[in-house]
């Protein structure tokens, strides 16, 4: 079976989690594919064995296929009870580390045949001094071509390799322009010179990057290549390998990159600035550094220099994050995925970082809100921007909210309970033992005011355990302020609930307020504020009749009994 005219890759290095900006590269690569009927095919570049690992591996493709950007061709994934991915037209393995041997070496050698490739010996302490030497000098380094001058002969040049000797390959720089058409960009061209004689092929026999994803484009058919700005400074470098062996290249398209909204970079290590930033404010409000240290498990001088900023470990970010409960930014597909977004909010939020559909609403707004479908039939690259795109946070709660507020009550409580299934399992069986009655009234109670299923889990989290304490601040100015005036408002609801025949939202409804008619409160405000703290402990709940009917009448009484005694 011919392979399809048009062919896309997404190729990540499984070195970590799926970086929204990564996601976004995806889609737009799924996207075309889709749009022009070919394929798209997913590669895991993992010939940096050092930081590379399965695991990172199936997490991208598990964080993909939950996006919906399911691929045609790589590694096959099983996928709520499907099986995506596969090797149709027999261009794999999907996996670099898989084609050394097969692939990579036989280019190499192809290479060092026709003279455009060499071995190079020097040691990194030699190479260490030559750019030394250029920085002193104030020029640009530039590797001087000893090992090929040294050993002249393609013959020898072969000896050497299957010696043993240790060496690097380099590909022998053309001295010409480089142009490279970008459908996104124009014609980037690149000065006769400017390219030096780049490493190929690293000591320990892996191929570099340039090599490999040059040979994979071709070798697997390989027809457009969309990919983040950031990578342009490497593609003159795969054009120039293409040309000395002959391939024809890929249509290239670089696209704007993804900034968070003060124009910095969104990367992983916003994660360790924001739990920099909290763990120096604990300081500064009096908290002892190495008491910290102790409590996270961390050694002093580990603190002190993450403080320092000398290094972002993800892992004491989080242990600080834990510790002083401050939530880190989502920055991976994953974070996003277990803060309880929907990949639908979240893949209409990308597409407009970067691409415009260019079509107007019947009011004259732009069109904004659209899903894969609409992505997949309208995506086109003459519609990829040039300007980066700025992650705003806001707007993705509220495209989120919005997605979530439009599904039907029984489609909202499945999506909340297999989302608290993969990440909260001790709600999701709090969830999964509430009777369809209990279950509507929580939906209903949570739905409006939670824009992600976290936050709809916070909501609720009351009904399903009694206060461990009560917010201080609001005791005071809620329960004994005014001469206790709360409590004797909890006094009196306390009586009124008791006397009612049934326990549910409009009879509570009526029995707050006639409470606070009796007692000639202007609104049901002050006595509706204590009733959520002696349910909650806090001033926050959603509506209070919903709550109480969430809670049951005996439950209601004995948390109101316990808030009153608790504070007389």
């Amino acid at each position: 079976m011919p392979a399809p005219h048009v062919v896309t890759r997404f190729a990540p290095s499984p070195t970590g989690h799926l970086h929204v900006g990564g996601a976004r590269t995806a889609m737009f690569c799924w996207a075309f594919a889709r749009r022009m009927q070919g394929s798209f095919v997913l590669r895991i570049e993992d010939t940096d064995a050092a930081r590379s690992s399965d695991e990172s591996a199936r997490g991208i493709m598990e964080d993909l296929a939950w996006l919906g950007i399911h691929w045609d061709q790589g590694p096959t994934l099983s996928w709520q009870g499907k099986a995506i991915g596969g090797d149709p037209y027999h261009v794999g393995p999907f996996s670099q580390a898989q084609r050394v041997k097969t692939h990579y070496d036989p280019h190499i050698m192809m290479l060092v045949e026709k003279g455009l490739a060499y071995p190079a010996t020097e040691s990194s302490e030699e190479l260490e001094v030559e750019r030394k030497k250029a920085t002193a000098a104030k020029q640009t380094y530039r590797y001087n071509r000893a090992s090929y001058q040294r050993i002249a002969s393609v013959a020898d040049r072969i000896k050497l390799i299957e010696s043993g000797e240790p060496h690097v390959i380099r590909f022998f720089a053309p001295s010409g322009p480089i142009v490279v058409k970008d459908q996104v960009l124009g014609d980037v061209k690149i000065a006769p010179g400017e390219l030096d004689d780049f490493v190929i092929r690293k000591a320990d026999g892996l191929p570099t990057y340039h090599f490999a994803v040059v040979v994979d484009d071709q070798t697997m058919g390989i027809t457009h290549v969309l990919r983040a700005q950031e990578h342009l400074i490497n593609t003159p470098r795969h054009v120039a390998l293409q040309q000395a062996f002959g391939f024809r290249s890929p249509i290239y398209g670089h696209m704007p990159l993804i900034f968070n909204t003060d124009g910095s970079k969104m990367s992983k290590r916003d994660k360790a600035k924001t739990a920099r930033k909290a763990l120096a404010d604990a300081i500064a409000k009096g908290g002892d550094a190495g008491q910290l240290a102790a409590k996270l498990a961390i050694l002093p001088t580990e603190l002190d220099a993450f403080l320092r900023a000398d290094n972002d470990s993800l892992d004491t970010a989080e242990r600080i994050a834990r510790h002083l409960r401050v939530a880190l930014p989502e920055i991976e597909v994953a974070d996003f995925r277990e803060a309880g977004y929907s990949p639908q909010a979240i893949n209409n939020f990308l597409a407009l970082l970067g691409w415009n559909p260019g079509m107007k609403l019947p009011d004259g707004k732009d069109l904004e809100r659209f899903d894969l479908a609409f992505l997949s039939e309208h995506f086109s690259i003459e519609r990829i921007g040039k300007t980066n795109g700025k992650f705003d946070r806001k707007k993705l709660l509220s495209f989120n909210g919005d997605v979530l507020s439009a599904m039907a009550d029984d489609a909202y409580f499945e999506a909340w309970r297999a989302w608290a299934t993969a990440c909260e399992p001790e709600f999701a069986s709090k969830l999964a033992s509430l009777d369809a009655a209990t279950r509507a009234l929580l939906v209903g109670a949570v739905k409006p005011r939670a824009k992600t299923f976290r936050e709809a889990t916070s909501a609720c989290a009351f009904v399903f355990a009694r206060p461990a304490s009560y917010d201080v601040a609001a005791v005071e100015k809620h329960l004994r302020a005014n001469d206790g005036q709360g409590l004797t408002l909890l006094r009196a609801f306390s009586g009124a609930l008791d006397k009612l025949p049934t326990f549910d939202a409009p009879t509570v409804h009526t029995a707050i307020e006639a409470v606070a008619t009796a007692h000639a409160l202007p609104n049901p405000g002050a006595l509706a504020q204590a009733t959520r703290i002696a349910l909650t402990g806090t001033t926050v709940s959603p509506g209070l009749d919903v709550s109480l009917a969430l809670l049951g009448k005996a439950e209601s009484l004995a948390r109101i009994q316990a808030c009153v005694v608790g504070h007389n």
